[in-house]
């Protein structure tokens, strides 16, 4: 044998396990879309129980009762729930995902009391949004897909409290986008999602993104979650980076691409029947000054 032959071989050699370990990985996200095809359906059924419930409660209710607005968020929740069940039919390839015009705005802001709910009373929420903010081609689920994770990711980095801020704002120039038959774009919708933990080394953000890593406890995480962000945003021609140094927390910054409006049209009902929030600061609770590390 050559050397030249030799050499090739020593340096197909380390790409073995890193197969392996894909062919691994691809094989657990076929048994969690197996595992979803059965589950969803019968889910299903009990948040549409839960959503007409809620319905027949808010019929029976005074226009000024005070338990109106729990019953409101009871439907919502109910709602939400189903959509992330449609999500998770199309991860398990059996729906398709359903792009709209909205603003990551109006998003932001019908989220924003779970958001609150999740992250818990030690963590200060605040969200800075654009007034001015374009529009962008998404599936709305996939959205909120996006800005659940990324906040409760930064959620998990701060045990002992700290803040989260949520920021978006037009971005405009050539930017290398996720999308082969885009490759380019010079307008943009940037969402950023920002917390005060200690951060993270260079080593952790090179795998950030890879599915199944994780440095929570066992139990505690999946892996999933940012992967699953990844392909989202690079799916619809987005982009997605990280800045982060120990001890000087962490920012995630979304790209997408802003679709440029060239004649006045309604937004769909999943984008109107929520009021932008430009600018607002919503405040959770007080922040802590204690910092932990940050976890994926």
């Amino acid at each position: 044998m050559s050397a030249t032959a030799q050499l090739d071989l020593r340096t197909e050699e380390p790409a073995e396990p890193q197969t392996e370990q894909q062919l691994r990985d691809v094989q657990k996200l076929e048994a969690i879309g197996r595992l979803v095809g059965g589950v969803a359906h019968d889910f299903n059924n009990l948040l549409t129980g839960m959503v007409l419930c809620s319905e027949l409660i808010l019929a029976g209710l005074e226009p000024h009762s005070r338990l109106r607005r729990f019953a409101e968020e009871i439907r919502k929740a109910g709602q939400q729930g189903a959509e992330l069940i449609e999500q998770l039919m199309a991860v398990a390839r059996q729906r398709s995902v359903e792009p709209c015009l909205l603003r990551l705005n109006d998003v932001v802001s019908d989220v924003r009391n779970l958001l609150t709910r999740l992250i818990g009373e030690n963590i200060e929420l605040v969200a800075e949004l654009a007034s001015d903010l374009g529009l962008v081609k998404m599936d709305p689920a996939q959205v909120q897909q996006i800005i659940l994770n990324l906040v409760l990711n930064a959620r998990d980095a701060m045990p002992d409290g700290g803040r989260i801020t949520l920021q978006t704002k037009n971005v405009d120039g050539p930017r290398a986008g996720g999308d082969a038959h885009n490759p380019f774009c010079e307008a943009w919708v940037a969402l950023a999602v920002t917390d005060t933990g200690s951060g993270m080394d260079a080593k952790t953000r090179s795998r950030l993104f890879e599915p199944f890593f994780t440095t929570k406890q066992p139990g505690r995480g999946n892996g999933l979650g940012l992967a699953t962000v990844h392909r989202i945003v690079t799916h619809d021609g987005g982009t997605i980076d990280v800045e982060s140094e120990p001890g000087k927390g962490t920012r995630v910054f979304v790209h997408l691409p802003r679709v440029v409006e060239s004649k006045p049209f309604d937004l769909p009902e999943v984008a109107n029947k929520i009021s932008p929030v430009p600018n607002q600061k919503v405040r959770a609770a007080r922040k802590s000054k204690s910092k932990r590390g940050k976890s994926v």
